[in-house]
C-alpha cells in the first residue's frame, strides 16, 4: 500500500503559527470518503491507501488554507510505494522497533 508524506505550507499569513490550519486540514481528512489512513507528526502528515484515493485527498489538502484566507500554499509530497512486498505504516514501524530490540 503506497503512503504519502505531505506537508501543506500557508504562505504570507498573519501569524508564523500554522497550526489551525493544519487542524482544519485534519478534520478534512477526518471525514474524508476516501478508505485511507493517516497520522500527524510534528513536521507533516502521513497518509497510507490507494495512489488514486490519496492524490484526491492531496487536492482537497491543499485547498484548506486558501479556504481560510491564505493568499499562496505551498505543498509538498513524497511517496513512498513497495511493489515487492506488502508496507503499511504499521509494518515499516514494527521493522524498526525489532532493530531496536536486536541491539
Amino acid at each position: 500500500m503506497p503512503l504519502m508524506e505531505v506537508t501543506i505550507v500557508p504562505v504570507g499569513t498573519e501569524s508564523p503559527s500554522v497550526s489551525h490550519y493544519v487542524a482544519d486540514v485534519h478534520r478534512l481528512l477526518e471525514s474524508a470518503p476516501e478508505p485511507i489512513k493517516f497520522q500527524l507528526t510534528p513536521m507533516s502528515t502521513i497518509l497510507e491507501g490507494s495512489l488514486e484515493d490519496l492524490f484526491a485527498v492531496v487536492r482537497r489538502m491543499h485547498e484548506v488554507p486558501f479556504a481560510s484566507g491564505a493568499l499562496r500554499v505551498n505543498t509538498s509530497i513524497r511517496i513512498d510505494e513497495r511493489r515487492d512486498k506488502a508496507s503499511t505504516m504499521e509494518s515499516k514501524l514494527a521493522s524498526v522497533r525489532e532493530k531496536l530490540e536486536e541491539l
